[in-house]
Parts: structure tokens; sequence; C-alpha cells
């Protein structure tokens, strides 16, 4: 019995094998259609996929074009070919205004592009686009069902930005560069206001100043010791039980003490 129905099961799928074989090689859109419509409520996104590529010009302006063109989008989406899926769920948009999924589909290919961003130490061209194509799709759909997903992708992708312009200014500091380090760090507070690596932006400026004035060149050193005293009065302002309190607090004794030289 286990046999036959096994034997079964191979001819019912060697026939539906043989006629995906047969629509693709057609000449017959509608008969593409179908056959990918039927792919497509099976999940079969990839053989779907193959026919909506043949016949997607085929379909412009014709009264199926609104549904294959959507399903057409979904199948990129769901095998994870983000490019080509925010490419078509935004032709979608743009052609399709009015349409029940046009929602949807904005809020899909805003998302391909957040899945394209990539983590915080390379480039971030991808999830500035992204920030702005989600940003984009909250003020056209501030009611959104999807609005809670889109508030929460977009504070997550804001924060990997934040994150890499921290670790860009905290590598000048890390390499020696505290000129630069200084400027990278007062550009990352007023550009960051509020951020979670405040207090680490705040250390590591006073740090660099530190290191700034301490090997500075006599002519220059008040001067730059004056600007490490002004930037541990910011550490501590901004918390006085910081985690760096101990080894700030021996840095700024000997600020102090070096400035004393200059009093006398």
């Amino acid at each position: 019995m286990k046999k036959i129905i096994s034997l079964l099961l191979l001819v019912v799928l060697f026939g539906s094998c043989n006629e995906y074989q047969k629509a693709l090689k057609s000449e017959d859109v509608s008969k593409k259609f179908t056959m990918a419509d039927t792919l497509f409520a099976q999940a079969k996104y990839s053989k779907a996929l193959r026919l909506f590529e043949q016949i997607a010009p085929e379909f412009r302006g014709k009264p199926q074009a609104e549904k294959l063109f959507y399903m057409f989008a979904q199948s990129y989406y769901k095998t994870k070919q983000y490019h080509l899926a925010a490419y078509q769920f935004e032709s979608f948009v743009s052609g399709y205004p009015k349409s029940v999924k046009a929602e949807e589909a904005a809020f899909l290919g805003a998302k391909s592009y957040a899945v394209l961003s990539p983590v915080y130490s390379l480039d971030q061209a991808d999830t500035h686009k992204a920030i702005e194509k989600m940003q984009s799709f909250i003020d056209r759909y501030p009611n959104s069902a999807y609005l809670a997903e889109a508030n929460g992708l977009t504070k997550l992708l804001s924060e990997k930005i934040e994150k890499k312009v921290y670790e860009n200014a905290k590598g000048y500091n890390t390499i020696s560069d505290f000129k630069s380090a200084l400027v990278a760090f007062d550009n990352f507070i007023i550009d960051f206001p509020g951020t979670k690596f405040q207090e680490d932006a705040l250390f590591y400026k006073f740090d660099s100043a530190y290191q700034l004035g301490i090997n500075s060149v006599p002519e220059k050193m008040q001067e730059r010791l004056n600007v490490a005293k002004t930037s541990y009065q910011n550490l501590i302002k901004f918390k006085a039980d910081t985690k760096y309190k101990e080894k700030a607090d021996e840095m700024y004794a000997r600020v102090e003490q070096e400035l004393q030289k200059y009093t006398k």
C-alpha cells in the first residue's frame, strides 16, 4: 500500500513539474500567468518568479496587471532578493497608488531597504536610504497598521548610524589622533543629543583633550589643559557617578597639577 501511495505521489509530482516546464516554454502568457498564480499560492516563489519575469512586460496596462505586479514584488521579497523587491514594490505603489495593497507594498519596499542595511562597521549608505524610505512611509501612512514596526525599524537603523559615528570618533582616539578625535566627538554630541553613547563620548573627548594637553608643546599646553579641564567638568556634570570616575579623577588631578605651574 505504501509503495502505491509513493508511486502516486511521484506521478503527481512529475506531472506538476511537467506542467511547469510546459508553462515556461509556452508562448501563451495566460497559461504562464495561471501557473505562476498557482505556484505563488503554494508558496513556490522561486518557480513563480521565473514565470513572472517572463510575462511582466506583456501585462502592463492589462486588468490582471495589478495582481501580477504585487505577486511579482512579493516573490522577490520572499526569495530574499531585496534590491529587486524594493524596486518592484516602489514601482507597484507608483503604478497603483489606490490599490488596497499599496500601503503594504510601500511598507515592504521600505523594509527591503532596512534588511539590506549592513552591520554598523561597514558603509552605511543603505542604512541612510532605509531611514529615508521608512520615514517617507511613516509620513505617508501615519495611521498604518505597520506603524509600530516601521518606527521600531527606524529606531534600530538610526542607532546603527549613531554607533557608526561614535566608533569613528573613538577610532581617532585609539590611533592617538587626538585633534581629530576632539572635533569628531564634538560633532557627535551635537548631532546625537540624548545618545546612549553620551557618557562614553564625553569621557573619550576628555581623554583626547587630556592626552593632547599633557603631551603638548609648551606654548600650547595651558590652553589645551584648560580644554581638558572643561571636558572633565562636562563629563561630571552629565553624570557625577560616571563609570569612568576613578580614571577621570586621576587624569583631572594631573591636569590641575600641570595648570598650577601657570599660576606662579
